[in-house]
């Protein structure tokens, strides 16, 4: 019950920051406003473990296993992902972001020695024809733009690749921190301190100006992504990591751009046709697949057997 909670405050949590970071873009350079981020939900962290008095003493060794995750999941892929934003639609983003299933399986089985499960990777497969089907009229759209706007869009694509990739290494990282009785809640809350340093560091060497804009949107949502975006659901879905592996943890991903849409149709007029709730029909059926109960841990048990 308690992974289902988690699981659940991922998708919708993570759904809904797709919107919230809109008002993220503009007057702050985004390497700046990921430094803000991180940086005020690594305070919120550290004092609340000071709060509980947990253990906040670690050896150099675990502080460097802690920045690795923070620089791969707390930083890099974010400014690269905030990047590629700029290039692709929403819709295009969160189909690449989508991939990362796919690669926490293959890295899954290459860092930690895990056994690729076929009904997971086929599970993770149907999923993102799935969700490739709800945002099929968006890769239309894209094909109909100027040359200069299909090269923005290839641009967008290796960018987007790339910090997949990344986001992917951090889960493989946190799966293996999990795995050394690294604890999660001190984890996030150094690595997010790492990963704020290393904005910072970046910031500093482009010469990039600490701006702020004071207006109730980019605080607004500046809050929501620290509290909510960064340390309530980042908690919950490398929680899941730990537990579930990473490879079915990530299928969150897949769900939370429906969570997105839903917010889309309400306030940016995205209309539903039957091809998107056809592709809606079958991330359901990737998500049984993957974590469901019922037949979908039969369909695994029985893979694993064989």
């Amino acid at each position: 019950m308690q992974g289902a909670v988690f699981y659940l405050l991922t998708v919708l949590i993570w759904g809904s920051t797709w919107f919230a970071i809109r008002f993220q873009l503009g007057v702050v350079d985004p390497s700046v406003s990921l430094a803000y981020r991180f940086g005020l939900a690594a305070v919120l962290l550290l004092l609340w473990c000071a709060v509980r008095r947990v253990p906040l003493r670690f050896s150099p060794r675990e502080h460097l296993a802690m920045a690795a995750q923070g620089a791969c999941l707390f930083s890099i892929n974010y400014l690269l992902f905030y990047w590629c934003t700029g290039l692709i639609t929403s819709g295009l983003v969160a189909i690449i972001f989508s991939t990362v299933i796919v690669m926490n399986i293959v890295n899954g089985a290459i860092f930690l020695k895990k056994r690729v499960q076929g009904i997971v990777l086929l599970g993770a497969m149907v999923g993102l024809l799935g969700i490739t089907l709800v945002f099929w009229h968006e890769i239309a759209a894209s094909r109909e733009v100027s040359e200069h706007a299909s090269q923005n869009v290839l641009k967008g694509l290796g960018i987007g690749l790339v910090a997949t990739f990344f986001a992917s290494l951090g889960n493989i990282l946190s799966a293996r921190n999990q795995a050394k009785e690294l604890p999660v809640l001190q984890t996030n809350a150094f690595g997010m301190a790492y990963g704020t340093l290393v904005m910072l560091i970046y910031a500093l060497v482009q010469g990039v100006p600490f701006a702020f804009d004071m207006s109730v949107e980019y605080v607004g949502s500046l809050l929501y992504l620290s509290i909510f975006g960064s340390i309530i659901a980042f908690g919950a879905y490398l929680t899941l990591v730990g537990r579930i592996g990473a490879d079915r943890a990530a299928y969150a991903t897949v769900l939370f751009p429906l969570v997105a849409l839903v917010i889309s149709s309400i306030f940016e007029n995205f209309q539903w046709t039957p091809l998107a709730l056809s592709g809606v029909a079958l991330v359901l059926v990737g998500n049984v697949m993957v974590v469901g109960k019922g037949i979908g841990a039969r369909w695994r048990k029985r893979v694993a057997v064989a």
